[in-house]
């Protein structure tokens, strides 16, 4: 229960199909170490299931496990260099696990994945072997849950049960919210309360200021970057262009601060589908909605004796709540339920935040968070060829849209409705298990199959 399981510092296309995968890789490496296996070991053989096999190269899921084989982590990976240390690998056919033990490497024989199999926990699923010789002698199967978090089968079946060492410990937004009232705290001052159990409040401002500040370089970033996003489908990148019209674009136009909100999203969305980095919010996949909405807050509301700092640590605070919710109660992983669980709960969290700066009381936030959900529901997970481009660009810059609707609908009531987010989380949980699993980040229905290239 804590909001950095939300916001990590990674790299794109994908928190559970690039960001997972990396970091099991790199877990299972350091395990085999611990085990003493590392100096006998002759072959390992990694195994990739459900989406992350049938969408696992559109994704970059084979070129993360390398990267995590070879010891790297996804906050500081050198993302300059990685073309040229995957080509290393292919044309030596050999890899340097953890970078102290040369084995053979080949990615026909020992990266495998595949596109029509599965395993029971979860749909992203990695089965790594490794063997002396012909003698195998040691495995061990993890799952990419979303959002960057892994598990392992063993840790599922010895679940850690949840302590109460936790000042505030809530399990729904009702009871959250009766937190809030009973002890006369704002919703991101009760969240702080319980982060301070893990580090001190200076160690999560800093961390928070650093989160909000790898979202302002991405957007930056996106924003002066030119020319088509990789992967084959050559789609060409919309941010800079958009910039250069809205830059010179008269202010008369009443609703050009969505212009804006679209192409925060857009930038950040298009830096993920380039494999640069950015920050799970509470995905990759989903990366762009909070930040577009935190920028029109900056550049459009923010107020000329309000600290920027202290806005986006509320923002995050309380949004970051929100997505607790949600992976607590449901799932934030496009391949367990559909995109709903993605850009769906990002845009509940980001209505959250942005109700909460606008004034809101506890009520209205609830109350934003679950519209924001509520007209997301049903949210397929279809990406065409596999890669986070079309339609999960967009989709961002629509979540935004809708995240800010959603707070500015709240507002505009007493915070009474028939719906709670309780009811509504419960309900996306329900929609996306139901879902059948071609909509479920596997390709292999919806947009990815029914488009014409131009």
């Amino acid at each position: 229960m804590t909001i950095f399981n939300l916001f990590k510092i990674g790299i794109g296309p994908s928190s559970s199909h690039t960001v997972g995968p990396m970091l099991i890789a790199k877990k299972f490496c350091e395990t085999i170490k611990e085990k003493n296996f590392l100096n006998n070991l002759t072959r390992i053989k990694v195994e990739l299931f459900g989406s992350l096999g049938s969408t696992g190269v559109g994704h970059q899921s084979d070129v993360a496990v390398i990267l995590g084989l070879l010891g790297n982590i996804p906050k500081n990976v050198d993302l300059d260099h990685i073309d040229k240390i995957i080509d290393e690998v292919k044309k030596n056919s050999t890899i340097n696990l953890l970078n102290e033990k040369i084995i053979k490497f080949s990615l026909k024989n020992d990266l495998i994945l595949y596109k029509n199999k599965t395993l029971p926990f979860h749909p992203n699923a990695i089965k790594l072997t490794i063997y002396d010789g012909l003698n195998e002698l040691f495995n061990k199967t993890y799952y990419s849950i979303g959002g960057g978090e892994i598990i392992s089968e063993d840790e599922i079946n010895n679940e850690i049960k949840e302590t109460n060492n936790l000042p505030f410990a809530f399990s729904s937004a009702k009871e959250l919210l009766q937190l809030c009232k009973k002890n006369s705290m704002t919703i991101g001052e009760l969240i702080l309360e319980n982060e301070k159990i893990f580090k001190p409040k200076e160690s999560i401002e800093n961390d928070l200021l650093q989160i909000w500040q790898v979202m302002k370089e991405c957007v930056q970033n996106g924003l002066k970057a030119d020319g088509n996003l990789p992967g084959g489908l050559n789609v060409p990148k919309r941010a800079f262009n958009l910039y250069t019209k809205l830059k010179n674009k008269p202010d008369n136009d009443p609703l050009v601060s969505m212009d804006w909100v679209n192409l925060f999203a857009i930038a950040v969305n298009e830096e993920n589908a380039s494999t640069k980095r950015v920050v799970t919010a509470p995905t990759n996949g989903a990366a762009g909605v909070i930040p577009a909405v935190m920028h029109y807050i900056i550049k459009f509301l923010l107020k000329e004796n309000e600290n920027e700092n202290d806005v986006a640590i509320n923002f995050l605070l309380t949004a970051g709540a929100i997505g607790l919710l949600y992976q607590k109660n449901a799932s934030i992983s496009g391949a367990d339920v559909g995109c709903q669980g993605e850009v769906g709960v990002a845009c509940s969290m980001a209505a959250a935040g942005l109700a909460q700066y606008l004034g809101a009381t506890i009520e209205q936030i609830e109350n934003a968070a679950e519209i924001g959900m509520e007209h997301n529901l049903g949210l397929t997970c279809d990406p065409i060829a596999g890669l986070v481009q079309i339609p999960c660009i967009e989709r961002n810059a629509m979540g935004a849209i809708k995240a800010v609707n959603a707070a500015r609908m709240a507002l505009n009531s007493d915070g009474k409705h028939y719906v709670s987010l309780d009811s509504v989380i419960k309900t996306m949980y329900d929609t996306g298990k139901d879902m059948k699993k071609k909509y479920k980040e596997t390709s292999q229905g919806g947009l990815a199959v029914h488009y014409v290239e131009c």
